[in-house]
């Protein structure tokens, strides 16, 4: 890798995940983190030396000056959700390739113009859902795509909650309507409906309903809420989500012949490797008192983290379009306004009376 130029990635904004990504993008063998950006200098030059930026980074006291930056590739935006539309467009504006943290809009439609932005100028875009590019989510494709030991699938239940203390939910900006306004669904529930939708083969289904009694803060964001997916073949899938339950990162995938399940879908428990079990047509003993197969565990090594993996690919696809002449990819956007499609027609049906959802897009 001694002869590949790396992507110069630029960081915009001071948001505790930038920490993560920082890290990751200064792991990953084909990108460099090359610039900070925020609306204060102070704090932008406090955050490159907190974070260990390398000793030639920029930084930057506003937004405008690192979009503006001929030397800076693309850009990590962790931005507010409601900050994405403008800055996202004006980065794809200024030629730069976009990895935004999800959920990259507060709708599908403020998410179309930020990909028609990407498309008229040139760019990728990716969102920062990690888990898809760990090497586990991958050989757990396998699974559910062999016929022979899971069948055809049935259900798929995912559950992604964590206990937030009061300053939390007193001045974190996700339980803030002007910041973050989509709450624990835009936050934690993104990450259930994403993997539903992986488990699906992205899918949509016919119907969306949200189920009953979310709980909103006083200024009307949610805290928790769930719902429900149904395809016209009968699959199902069901989520919770959560800013008001122990933490827990539970996904189980059923077909009529096996089971998959684990703990840890969005964040391994271990950095460098991560297990998940599968049962395949399980049976018990006559008095039904013991099981007669278990499940079996499988654990997959990685030698790079599941964020810097996910640096690497998005890095990967850049070079492609900055120096082999390569469109935008856009398998990536297709999955994110998927999901974002799910989560808008969850707000529907919540809006509606809990009644279904029709999905159209």
């Amino acid at each position: 890798m001694a002869d590949v130029i790396p992507i110069r990635i630029g960081v915009l904004g001071c948001a505790e995940i930038a920490r993560k990504v920082s890290r990751a993008i200064q792991l990953a063998p084909n990108a460099t983190l090359s610039a900070i950006a925020s609306r204060s200098l102070d704090k932008a030059a406090a955050f490159a030396r907190a974070n260990r930026f390398p000793p030639d980074a920029k930084v930057y006291g506003s937004y405008e000056a690192l979009l503006e930056d001929p030397d800076i590739d693309a850009v990590h935006m962790p931005l507010p959700t409601s900050l994405h539309l403008r800055w996202a467009v004006l980065a794809a504006q200024k030629k730069k390739h976009l990895l935004v943290e999800k959920p990259p809009a507060m709708n599908v439609a403020e998410f179309d113009k930020i990909v028609e932005a990407c498309w008229d100028n040139g760019v990728q875009i990716m969102d920062g859902t990690m888990w898809l590019h760990h090497p586990r989510t991958h050989k757990m494709k396998e699974f559910l795509n062999d016929t022979e030991r899971f069948g055809k699938p049935a259900l798929v239940n995912s559950c992604f909650t964590l206990l937030a203390d009061s300053d939390f939910l007193k001045n974190d900006i996700r339980v803030k309507p002007d910041l973050d306004g989509l709450g624990t669904l835009g936050d934690l529930g993104w990450y259930c409906i994403n993997a539903i939708l992986w488990a699906a083969d992205y899918e949509l289904p016919e119907t969306v309903a949200a189920l009953r009694a979310p709980v909103h803060n006083d200024a009307g964001v949610l805290l928790s809420c769930g719902a429900s997916l149904h395809w016209r073949d009968g699959r199902i899938a069901n989520f919770h989500t959560s800013f008001l339950s122990n933490l827990t990162m539970n996904l189980t995938v059923t077909g009529t012949k096996g089971t998959l399940h684990l703990t840890d879908f969005n964040i391994p428990q271990r950095e460098d490797q991560a297990s998940f079990t599968t049962l395949v047509n399980p049976k018990y003993n006559d008095l039904r008192t013991t099981w007669l197969s278990l499940p079996i565990e499988h654990t997959i090594e990685t030698a790079l983290p599941q964020e810097t993996l996910m640096v690497e690919e998005f890095a990967r696809l850049v070079a492609g379009i900055k120096r082999n002449g390569s469109k935008p990819d856009k398998t990536w956007p297709a999955i994110s306004r998927k999901t974002q499609l799910v989560l808008d027609a969850v707000i529907a049906s919540i809006e509606n009376g809990f009644e279904p959802i029709e999905i159209l897009g």
